[in-house]
């Protein structure tokens, strides 16, 4: 992991409005080389999930750091429109919008020469996209999505996303296509969850770290036969499609051995938040932050912060409350945590810390980080060289 000291970012904040978010520029380019290694060979390019950056200025430069970065994956239609204003294009919807002036929107856009992919993964689906695609006038392309869960005895081993979650179900939304003369398959989709987000040593799980790898491995074979077989049979429809899209950081490696597989979504990986500790197989750098300063100290080896409280999405459990990682041994406190106002830190370290100073905590996911904050200080080199706004900070809040 990186070597950069706490002194290092704490001459560069200790003087700044705080709280505030950062990027290390530095640490962002090495993961973008990184993940970019770790998928060359295998003929595939990586699109970039917004979801997990949220900020334009990062998005653009993550494109512009290897030709392996093509396209974006979006999380709803107001995001992709603003997306398009941005001078952005070659845009994936990752879920499925029903909102029909958002859809109209994207007709439109489609019709004046934009590459826009809508996610489907009913007919009720395809018949709404066509309706509002024939009143503007455009082929729609449409993306599947394909459920790549895998149910054990008691155990469902993945998320909770499509309705396909059998090759015979996928094959009859194929066939409905036919239907409909304003939508066309383009791609499909399968985010195999229970690879890409589970790490192997994540302390929330307990015991079960014990057979997530097990699992995992049973899981990876059952998906990949489904995808192969539902890619033939779109295959032997005559049916070329322009996406088959799989994956997430923390799949790289098997997503890309499937030969029919052309792309591989990656988002959390650049940023690298604290729940991408607990993977076995990879380790990426952290590179975006936040900071907080310390304003009072109520016991010799208590660091009180104001703010901090930055809670993750999912299940309830300490994987999702922010990660104090500098000064390094920083922890926190078993009562109160991370709170909405203050956050007392135990120090017993070599560095002299006081009130003024920082400390420095990597959120628990990636993205969402960009919702608490309107602005990231980008560093390289030792120094602050921009401030570039969030998806926030451009006054967007898309969900």
């Amino acid at each position: 992991m990186s070597n950069k000291t706490y002194s290092y970012y704490n001459q560069l904040f200790k003087d700044k409005q705080l709280p505030l978010a950062f990027c290390d520029l530095d640490l962002l380019d090495k993961n973008c080389h990184d993940i970019a290694k770790r998928t060359k060979g295998k003929n595939k390019t990586i699109r970039i999930a917004s979801k997990s950056i949220r900020c334009i200025a990062m998005i653009k430069r993550i494109l512009d750091s290897d030709p392996i970065y093509k396209g974006i994956m979006c999380f709803s239609g107001n995001e992709a429109h603003f997306l398009m204003e941005q001078g952005l294009d070659d845009l994936l919807l990752g879920y499925p919008i029903v909102n029909q002036h958002e859809i109209e929107q994207i007709c439109i856009a489609t019709k004046n020469g934009k590459k826009i992919v809508l996610m489907v993964d009913s007919e009720a689906h395809l018949q709404l996209v066509n309706e509002i695609a024939k009143k503007v006038g455009v082929v729609q392309p449409l993306c599947m999505d394909i459920d790549m869960s895998t149910t054990f005895p008691g155990i469902h081993f993945g998320v909770m996303r499509s309705p396909l979650n059998s090759i015979d179900k996928a094959e009859k939304l194929v066939d409905a296509f036919s239907k409909f003369q304003h939508i066309r398959l383009s791609g499909i989709m399968g985010y195999e969850a229970q690879i890409a987000g589970l790490g192997e040593k994540n302390p929330a799980n307990g015991i079960k770290n014990y057979i997530i790898p097990t699992l995992k491995k049973i899981s990876n074979v059952d998906y990949t036969k489904r995808r192969k077989a539902i890619f033939e049979y779109i295959q032997s429809k005559n049916i070329k499609l322009d996406i088959v899209n799989a994956g997430g950081t923390g799949s790289i490696e098997s997503s890309k051995q499937e030969d029919w597989v052309t792309e591989i979504t990656v988002g959390s990986g650049f940023y690298s938040p604290a729940l991408f500790d607990y993977y076995s197989n990879f380790k990426h750098e952290p590179a975006v932050g936040f900071a907080v300063q310390i304003v009072r100290k109520p016991k010799d080896n208590i660091y009180t912060c104001l703010g901090g409280g930055y809670v993750a999405s999912g299940t309830a459990g300490v994987d999702k409350i922010p990660k104090p990682y500098l000064p390094s041994g920083i922890q926190l406190t078993e009562n109160e945590a991370c709170g909405e106002v203050q956050t007392p830190c135990i120090y017993n370290g070599k560095e002299q810390i006081s009130i003024g100073d920082t400390i420095l905590f990597r959120h628990a996911k990636a993205g969402e980080i960009c919702e608490r904050f309107t602005e990231l200080h980008l560093i390289s080199n030792g120094k602050i060289v921009a401030v570039t706004p969030t998806y926030r900070g451009q006054g967007k809040c898309f969900l």
